[in-house]
């Protein structure tokens, strides 16, 4: 069964657009990943098919309008997949919730723009709001590529290495640990000796003490977050 991800949006050529290569790519091919793109305006009545107005109460930039936008989540099967509103002013998005969607059938993303959307549909419609962080985009669009990238490649055989989605970073609230390859010696800078010993053992506490330095060094409150919670099984 592929991963379905239904997008809303007032720019549907933007999609695939990187999604379309590297490892996405090829389970776009595959049949993997199934990507549909609604046109908003579509469901825009009127001569001019407006899909925003002024604000109520005033204010700069326009709205996008309840009406429209329900008529575009309506036209999609209530299947029960999550409805997603990539916003600002929604909660950060976190791996843990990244490995959620990806253990499910498929996500419906509503990509606003102008100065946000009515609230009346987002109530109306259950829609999650999610937010990559604490920036301001020209619209969802390019919010919700980066949820996807996320989501796809922790799909069953995406990456070639499972392991690869295992040991990286966020996963248990840890940063990943530095990495090394070919040459050994790098402008006078040397490999660490232990990842050459061949002991497992040492490398995997020597990788795991890495994560754990870095982690109090950039990011502290994922140390108090892992304090926290229950580990993930």
């Amino acid at each position: 069964m592929s991963f379905k991800a239904s997008i809303l949006t007032l720019y549907p050529d933007m999609f695939p657009g990187h999604l379309g290569h590297s490892m996405s790519g090829r389970a776009i091919e595959r049949g993997d990943v199934e990507i549909n793109t609604i046109n908003i305006r579509d469901f825009a009545e009127g001569k001019h098919r407006n899909v925003d107005d002024t604000p109520s109460g005033g204010g700069a930039g326009m709205v996008l309008r309840a009406d429209v936008l329900a008529r575009g989540i309506d036209s999609l099967p209530n299947d029960g997949r999550p409805r997603l509103l990539m916003s600002p002013r929604g909660k950060p998005l976190k791996q843990s919730r990244v490995r959620e969607l990806a253990d499910g059938e498929g996500v419906v993303i509503v990509c606003g723009r102008f100065e946000g959307v009515d609230q009346r549909v987002i109530d109306a419609r259950n829609l999650e709001e999610v937010s990559v962080g604490d920036y301001i985009l020209s619209g969802g669009e390019p919010a919700a590529f980066i949820l996807l990238d996320a989501i796809i490649r922790l799909l069953p055989g995406v990456m070639g290495n499972d392991e690869s989605g295992t040991y990286e970073s966020f996963e248990d609230n840890l940063l990943e640990h530095p990495h090394y390859t070919r040459p050994q010696v790098f402008e006078e800078l040397e490999i660490p000796e232990v990842l050459l010993s061949g002991n497992h053992k040492k490398i995997d506490e020597w990788r795991r003490a890495q994560s754990q330095a870095l982690t109090a060094e950039r990011r502290p409150d994922l140390i108090t977050a892992r304090n926290t919670q229950k580990p993930r099984k």
